[in-house]
Parts: structure tokens; sequence; C-alpha cells
């Protein structure tokens, strides 16, 4: 029966610490779990893999340069660094904005250029990423893009490039919509040779370079799900005063209205590439 009686005294040693009854509310690690955009599933990072594609819907999420390039290319020279970019407009904190995501990305600019080698094919490579100003053109990004065309005509090169981008750098004006007709007659004069040009679209590609070079490749690839087009949803729907299609933009939508040639996973990315640099050989 004792086990069952309330004890009328205890008994606390007075050495003895007393325990904190105040809970602690457990953290989770930002790092440990990602959502995905296109199905808002939460998902555990390691189940994402080294591709970063939702186990759930197949949305590849957004990548860096060196992680792109980590999935793609057996080996990368880069090319065309240390380009300087200006504030022509002196636009109020852009230079700071600059040194801070330089710091911050471990990179010059919004892409990355140079020759690269992929499952024993040369080619010209060049990789937006996101994470630098989410990719936006400016002087700079349009400068080392023609610089590469114009050496991949000179030494009878195929091109790719990986779009990923808000589109043209606000900061810099009428100079950053001037790289559209600068890269283009790039494009061209690459195109003229007979030389190939494939341009893989990401998530999300927009704005002017959609209007430009990314639009104007030989074979125009994209990844699953990837948000491609130019003007904002919520402008054309104002402007046409329509509701669009919850499709609308994506990749698959542009594949069946005929503006984009195939959708390629991204664990197969490297194995089509290297098939479309293998039959259009110079």
């Amino acid at each position: 029966m004792a086990l069952f009686q309330k004890k009328k005294y205890i008994k606390i040693n007075p050495n003895r610490a007393v325990r904190n009854q105040e809970q602690v509310q457990p953290e989770v690690p930002d790092e440990l779990f990602a959502k995905c955009p296109s199905c808002k599933h939460s998902i555990y990072n390691k189940d994402l893999g080294d591709e970063k594609i939702c186990p759930h819907c197949g949305y590849s999420f957004r990548i860096t340069a060196s992680e792109r390039l980590a999935l793609i290319a057996d080996d990368f020279e880069e090319m065309f660094t240390g380009i300087e970019t200006k504030n022509p407009l002196d636009f109020p904190g852009y230079s700071e904005k600059l040194e801070q995501t330089k710091a911050k990305t471990g990179l010059d600019e919004a892409i990355v250029t140079g020759i690269a080698t992929i499952k024993g094919q040369k080619t010209a490579l060049a990789i937006m990423d996101s994470s630098f100003i989410m990719a936006s053109m400016g002087t700079v990004v349009g400068e080392k893009l023609t610089l590469l065309f114009e050496h991949a005509t000179a030494e009878r090169l195929p091109v790719i490039v990986f779009t990923a981008s808000g589109g043209a750098r606000m900061q810099e004006g009428i100079m950053s919509l001037m790289q559209m007709a600068k890269i283009s007659a790039a494009v061209k004069q690459h195109s003229n040779a007979g030389l190939l040009y494939i341009t893989v679209l990401t998530d999300p590609t927009t704005g002017g370079v959609t209007a430009s070079f990314a639009m104007l490749g030989d074979i125009i690839l994209a990844e699953p799900q990837s948000l491609i087009g130019f003007a904002g949803r919520r402008v054309i729907e104002q402007t046409v005063r329509q509701t669009l299609p919850d499709d609308f933009q994506k990749a698959e939508f542009l594949q069946s209205h005929g503006f984009v040639d195939a959708i390629v996973k991204r664990t197969e990315l490297k194995e089509k590439l290297a098939f479309l640099l293998e039959v259009h050989h110079v």
C-alpha cells in the first residue's frame, strides 16, 4: 500500500543542484530542410542528393555555378576573369553591394565563362549563377559572354550557355540593355561560322536574357518546371486582361508551344550534352 501513499515530507540535500525546470524549445537548423518552390513539400536536404532534385515533383533546385560545373564538366579552364564592374549611373549603394556579393559568393560577376570538356567533347561553356544579384545581366556579364563567343568562333568551338537570370541589371540602366544586342551580334557571327550553340534554360530565366541570347540557341533545352519568360505573369494578365493558365511560363508549357526543344532532367544533362556535341562535331 505504501506504493500509492504520498510522502508527507521530502528531504532535500542542500549540496545537490536543483535541475532547471524551464524547458528549452528545440531548434532545427535552417540548412537541415528545404521547401520545394513547386510542390511546397518540406524535404530533408540529404534526400535532394548532389543534383538537388525534389523527390516529390522533380523540380530542380537552383544551384551555384561551381555545383553545376561539378555535375557537367570533366575539367574546366576559366577565362575572362578580373573585368571590373563599373557604376555608370552612380547608383546609390551599388558599388558596396557588388563588393559584398563578391565576398559572399566568391565570384567576380554573375557568370562564369571558360573552356570545358564534357565526356571528352571540348566546348566553350558559360554558367549564370543566380546567387550573384539574381544573375542579372550587366556590362560585365555581356562582355564576358561576347568574348566567349568570339573566342569560340576563332577556335571553331561549340558554345553551351546555362541561363538563370532575373533579367537586365537596373543599376546599370541602358548600359545593361545594350548587352542584349551586343551578345546577339556575337551569337550571329558564331552561327555564320557554322558552329553549334546550345542553351540550357534553368529556373528562372527571365527578362532581357530571355529576350536575347537565351532563346537564340540552335538547340534549346530546359530543366523541368523552370520559370521561363520575359515580363512577369501579373504584368501580362493586366495587359491582356485575361487569366493565364496555371503552368504559364513553365518549361513544359513552352515546350508544348514550340519554344523549347526538349526538357532534360538534371541527372541526364551531361549525357545529353555530350551526345549533342558529338553528333554536331565540326
